[in-house]
């Protein structure tokens, strides 16, 4: 079975971490789109809209589109990337001691077809106050990052718990991606 080239949508160093630990190759094509959620749009809606439109924004030319989108919901409410220390530090007291969501839509397009999906994990933190914030913030590890903080990195010892899929949190659900790619013709087992 040939298996069909992939484009990744993203410029996420995370993303390409986990498409490649799991030996799947691929090529960046980043995406320019507005991210600006729209009036009324749940976080749902908004990261699906999201990955969609990073999809349709890269030329399939005979490949696989991957894009992928991650916010972090506290109380309703979208987190993402912080402005600057004082967003990042703010995000993460609020996080501390609590339960919140990480919703990270995919979407898979052939240039025709078009497959979305979002996976949501929740995951509850430690309590946080300002001087763990302020440390951790000093770290730079969350400044690129929705809701403030990477999971993958130092910010793992900010999770007491997760519920659903490790790697939706860090960027990109490894399962229902390759259940996604497959669909579309990447043979995901070719390479391993």
């Amino acid at each position: 079975m040939s298996s069909k080239r992939l484009k990744l949508a993203s410029g996420s160093p995370r993303r390409a971490e986990l498409l490649t630990l799991i030996g799947i190759p691929f090529e960046v094509a980043l995406p320019a789109v507005d991210e600006t959620p729209l009036s009324g749009e749940d976080a749902a809606r908004y990261v699906a809209r999201m990955a969609r439109t990073k999809a349709a924004a890269v030329p399939a030319e005979g490949a696989v589109v991957l894009a992928a989108d991650t916010v972090v919901v506290l109380d309703g409410r979208i987190l993402g990337k912080p402005e600057d220390e004082a967003d990042g530090v703010s995000m993460l007291c609020a996080l501390g001691g609590r339960t919140h969501e990480v919703l990270t839509a995919i979407a898979v397009t052939d240039g025709v077809d078009i497959h979305g999906e979002v996976v949501r994990t929740t995951v509850r933190f430690v309590p946080v106050d300002e001087s763990l914030a302020r440390a951790y913030w000093a770290t730079g590890e969350g400044a690129d990052k929705a809701g403030g903080y990477g999971i993958q990195g130092i910010g793992g010892i900010l999770a007491e718990s997760i519920t659903g899929s490790y790697s939706a949190v860090v960027g990109l659900p490894l399962s229902e991606t390759e259940r996604a790619l497959t669909r579309f013709g990447v043979d995901t087992w070719r390479y391993r």
